[in-house]
């Protein structure tokens, strides 16, 4: 029992004592390398002309234990000789080993000031005159000897041609000339970063000038490898290191897409940065040759697997609607075609590359051969497709020669559409154009009034422009997208629109052009602006829902309610400009029934997230909000959906579910929702649960839970992977080989499949766009929130004072109640409006729906 006790005692004092060790060993390790890094920064500096002149040859270097792997000794390496040694006392290794001639190859550079004898220095100015000129060591520090002038004659300093330039420092410095006042012969010498350059007056320049210098250094680089053709390495990484490093490397291009080009991967700068960072170069046929091709392939492979792995999937394809403004001449349209799986991850599939308009049957042919390429003979996997054209005639086919698809349009292009629609059938669309175009060819085209209206826009904004105006062929109302940027920027100029009225050279013109009046008239008119910004507020209210779709991403079951949001929307909208509603619902029910599917109801009233709690406390399907019409939708959708011989069973299935609904329980659980930390929203906590309910609790429901799951998991949109147009314009001039097509479809594959694994629908332009447009003004908005400002109307200066979850104000003067629209931003910096109104009292601002809790109000414009 006592020997164990011993034994136990002396493991328990071992580990201690191993542990004390290797504490100790990591101290001394970081003390180490922190020296070595002191030195390395010492030397940087001193490269750099802020420091000795020794350290362009003497570079600091880690010394590693080979058992333990951890720095154990920081050494100095002479570049010239490669010799080793102690870092204790760079200052007298570089005095015993540089100066005194013990290094074979310091001789054959240029010697520092610092290292020549002063009776040497004594001689190394010669002139007629008895002059004293200091020389500089290293630009900074003056030498320990000065130079002074004798009658008597001396032998000069004489430095090889070669060692002019200090090759580490061949960029920094400059030659410098002194002709002697007198006319007589003078050698001047030079302190270059180290190194002495003689020269015999001015006709003595290099032939090329001072430009000569990068050449000369590179001649003297060669003669320097040739007599030691060890160079200084950069930092050891080891062969896995590097590996994964231009793994890492390879992956950044391959995602990019075009926007990182190949050919600069051999840009000099570029290498320069691998060589730095210890990295060898890299060469552009090696990333579009073998790196590119295993990379595709495990791509490939790992979407597959996933596919596999699923039970069913639906296709999504985009891209195949023309663009219609705003590209190239001959622009290649890129079809993308992605695969959607029912846990609600997307796989990329493939690109197809067509030009100007496609017909249906070729895009219906495209579809199919992508559907038995994924699952061969078992087309059932496919539940259906999503398209952004084609839904009358291509989905339409397939959906009829194969009755278990569900194929569906584009919402997110039905909500754009439903501009163009109303810039085809509403009046009001029309007259604001023609009047707006007429506005800003004025102005534009006339040059007194064009100088008159930049000198308001800088002095109400700050910067000048001109009024952004559709090209001809794009001035029809069904290329609505020029049209909205020529209203944003008469909206975004109206003050300096107003005031050009009172400019002489406006009233000049008036009285000459009868078109000037008009516009007079058109400017001070309140009608015309009210009109112009109606239309403008109705398309950002469309966009803005379209844009929200695209990122949203929505499935089926939220196409009803979309569509009842936006009627909501513009019935306000109405009511606010006094605009009629009638002709508004028609062109909205129009397009609603051109992209209506059955499917939108029946996903509607089977995905449990849209459950209705009763008064009884059950929660069941929203019936009460569908039409007769989609009532009857739902039932035919699940009949057609399932085998005759179930239709019945499903039927009787769907009363129940009508009748009973699901668990409160579960209900709860589906529903349950938390705030998106980006963008503020509410979003459900688990998007899988309606699906998952019916896999796994609402099991009784054979024939019904069959179509909930093949149906509430389908996507409503094809927005998914958006290529870069650097790499559209090169498919462009080099479709037709087959070689560069067949890189383009590989390069493409990796890319979406890496963004659509991030989740990330965005392109790079996109996101480039966005940077440089809040670059500057993320600041000024934060300074209008926190800093004093301006009332709208400019009469009392308002201060904000954050206080807690309350913000209070403190007024100059005196001021009527006044009603203001807010913004609200939170901390993310993400704007969102919150509190509608709030009423602005002397000495105080009082909450019309409650406190506020976030970091600042902005004020926009009065009511």
């Amino acid at each position: 029992m006592a020997a164990t006790t011993t034994n136990t005692g002396t493991a328990s004092a071992a580990m201690e004592s191993s542990s004390v060790a290797a504490s100790a060993d990591d101290v001394a390790s970081k003390a180490i390398h922190k020296r070595y890094e002191g030195l390395v920064m010492v030397r940087t500096k001193a490269i750099k002309g802020k420091g000795a002149w020794y350290w362009a040859h003497l570079e600091p270097m880690l010394v590693q234990n080979t058992d333990t792997g951890l720095p154990k000794a920081v050494k100095l390496r002479c570049s010239l000789c490669d010799a080793i040694f102690s870092a204790s006392n760079p200052s007298r290794t570089a005095s015993e080993h540089l100066k005194r001639g013990t290094c074979p190859n310091f001789n054959s550079v240029a010697k520092p000031i610092s290292s020549v004898s002063p009776s040497s220095a004594a001689t190394m100015v010669v002139s007629p005159s008895s002059t004293t000129a200091p020389l500089l060591h290293n630009h900074r520090k003056r030498s320990s000897s000065s130079v002074g002038g004798g009658g008597g004659s001396a032998s000069s300093y004489h430095v090889s041609p070669l060692a002019v330039v200090d090759p580490s420092h061949r960029y920094c410095t400059e030659l410098s000339y002194s002709p002697s006042a007198s006319g007589g012969a003078t050698t001047v010498v030079t302190a270059i970063t180290g190194s002495l350059i003689p020269q015999q007056q001015q006709h003595l320049m290099l032939s090329g000038g001072k430009d000569d210098l990068g050449a000369l250094a590179m001649l003297q680089d060669s003669v320097k490898k040739l007599k030691s053709p060890k160079t200084s390495p950069g930092p050891a990484l080891s062969k896995n290191q590097i590996e994964c490093a231009l793994d890492y490397l390879a992956d950044w291009v391959y995602e990019s897409c075009g926007s990182v080009s190949f050919t600069s991967l051999e840009h000099p700068k570029f290498r320069a940065f691998l060589n730095q960072v210890g990295l060898p170069g890299i060469s552009r046929r090696e990333f579009t040759g073998s790196r590119l091709d295993a990379r595709f392939e495990e791509a490939k492979s790992e979407s597959e697997a996933r596919i596999r792995d699923a039970m069913f999937f639906q296709v999504a394809s985009d891209g195949w609607k023309p663009k219609k403004y705003g590209g190239f001449s001959g622009e290649e349209n890129l079809v993308n075609l992605t695969v959607n799986l029912p846990n609600g991850t997307s796989l990329y599939r493939k690109a197809v590359f067509v030009s100007g308009s496609v017909p249906s049957k070729y895009a219906e042919e495209v579809l199919w051969e992508t559907v038995t390429g994924i699952c061969g003979n078992v087309v059932q996997q496919c539940v259906g497709i999503v398209a952004d054209r084609f839904k009358a005639k291509a989905l339409r086919s397939l959906e009829n020669q194969n009755h278990w698809m569900v194929n569906l349009s584009c919402q997110f292009q039905g909500f754009n559409s439903l501009v163009k629609d109303f810039g085809k059938a509403l009046p009001l669309f029309r007259t604001v154009t023609e009047n707006c175009l007429k506005l800003a060819t004025f102005v534009n085209n006339n040059s007194q009034v064009r100088n008159s209206f930049h000198k308001f826009q800088m002095q109400e904004y700050g910067y000048t422009g001109l009024i952004r105006l559709p090209l001809p062929e794009y001035e029809s109302i069904i290329f609505f997208e020029p049209i909205y940027a020529m209203l944003e920027d008469i909206l975004n100029s109206a003050r300096a629109l107003q005031l050009i009225l009172l400019d002489e050279a406006f009233k000049l013109a008036s009285m000459e052009e009868p078109i000037a009046r008009e516009v007079s008239d058109m400017i001070g008119e309140v009608g015309f602006w009210n009109e112009v910004e109606a239309v403008h507020s109705l398309v950002k209210l469309i966009k803005d829902m379209a844009q929200e779709i695209e990122v949203e991403r929505p499935l089926v079951g939220q196409c009803l309610p979309l569509w009842n949001e936006l009627r909501a929307k513009v019935k306000d909208w109405c009511s606010k400009f006094h605009i009629s509603e009638g002709p508004v619902e028609r062109i909205i029910e129009k397009r609603f029934k051109k992209n209506y599917h059955l499917a939108w109801a029946a996903a509607y009233i089977l995905d449990p997230l849209y459950l209705i709690r009763d008064t009884s406390g059950k929660y069941l399907p929203p019936f009460k909000y569908l039409t007769t019409d989609q009532e009857k939708d739902v039932d035919k959708l699940i009949t057609r959906l399932v085998s005759r011989e179930e239709a019945h069973i499903a039927l009787m299935e769907l009363m129940k579910w009508r009748t009973e609904g699901l668990d409160p329980v579960y209900a709860r659980a589906v529903q349950m929702k938390e705030r998106d930390p980006i963008t503020g929203k509410m979003r459900a906590a688990n998007p899988q649960s309606s699906r998952l309910v019916w896999e796994t609790y609402l099991t009784e429901f054979k024939s019904l839970g069959k179509v909930a799951v093949r149906l509430i998991f389908l996507h409503a949109t094809s927005c998914g992977f958006k290529c870069n147009w650097s790499l559209l314009r090169w498919v462009s001039a080099h479709g037709h080989s087959r070689v560069g097509m067949e890189k383009a479809q590989k390069l493409i594959f990796i890319a979406a499949h890496s963004k659509l694994e991030r989740r990330d629908f965005s392109s790079d332009e996109d996101k480039d766009a966005e940077l440089l447009a809040l670059a500057n003004g993320e600041d000024d908005v934060l300074n209008d929130v926190l800093v004093d400002t301006s009332s709208v109307t400019g009469e009392t200066p308002l201060s904000w004072l954050v206080v807690g979850p309350l913000i209070k104000q403190k007024f100059v003067k005196k001021n009527p109640k006044r009603e203001f629209d807010l913004n609200f931003f939170g901390e993310n910096g993400v704007s969102f409006t919150s509190y509608d109104k709030l009423i602005v009292s002397t000495g105080q601002m009082e909450w019309m729906d409650g406190k506020a809790s976030r970091i600042g109000v902005w004020v926009k414009q009065p009511r």
